[in-house]
């Protein structure tokens, strides 16, 4: 974290250091590139302490449209992901067992087939697709809650199925299990995937 303005609360630096760059217009021509003469005052390692700036150079995504849109957000908010579990010492996005990008994969793949098999023996398909949700919406929000400036809980929901790709998934999600043959899918579907906040429910759920 570079801090070309020294360390917290350090009012007086940080003021020689504004007035040294203000002073800069007074240059006869520009661009102008000068020294500051004065180091940065040093912090101790626990005046660090928790200091984190989180980035991630992730892959392209090796699939195309809605699919590889949500698997480069998937990776691009890993190191955000991270941290919160980290400082909460769990996760809540573990039910799947596939990993954020996993159950984005499942989903999509899904959207694409729903003659997908479901990534577990021995478990529903209604109950395959409700653990994978959870997963995707709790890792997105998990990893929302570490950025600067965090988003309250309703603004995280909002952001989610209105801002992301991950959110535009989940409302293709909901046609194509209304669609579907299996009743509990299509009555999963109907009533548990988008929340009556964010949008109505079909017509013939209401």
């Amino acid at each position: 974290m570079g801090r070309p303005l020294g360390v917290p609360n350090d009012a007086a630096f940080q003021r020689r250091v504004l007035l040294a760059a203000l002073n800069l217009l007074a240059a006869p021509a520009g661009p102008v590139l000068a020294d500051y003469a004065e180091d940065a005052p040093q912090v101790s390692e626990d005046e660090t302490a928790g200091f984190a700036c989180p980035v991630s150079f992730a892959q392209p995504a090796l699939e195309t449209g809605l699919a590889g849109a949500v698997q480069q957000e998937v990776a691009a908010l890993a190191p955000w992901y991270e941290l919160t579990k980290r400082d909460r010492g769990r996760s809540v996005a573990t039910l799947s067992g596939l990993g954020a990008g996993g159950a984005a994969k499942f989903l999509t793949d899904f959207i694409a087939d729903p003659q997908s098999p479901v990534y577990r023996e021995g478990i529903s398909l209604e109950l395959a697709l409700r653990l994978a949700v959870q997963d995707i919406r709790a890792y997105y929000i998990e990893s929302v809650a570490a950025q600067p400036g965090a988003r309250a809980a309703l603004d995280a929901r909002n952001w989610f199925y209105r801002e992301t790709a991950a959110g535009q998934m989940l409302f293709k999600l909901r046609d194509v299990c209304l669609g579907s043959q299996n009743d509990i899918v299509r009555t999963y579907g109907g009533k548990g995937l988008i929340p009556l906040a964010i949008g109505p429910r079909p017509a013939e759920w209401t």
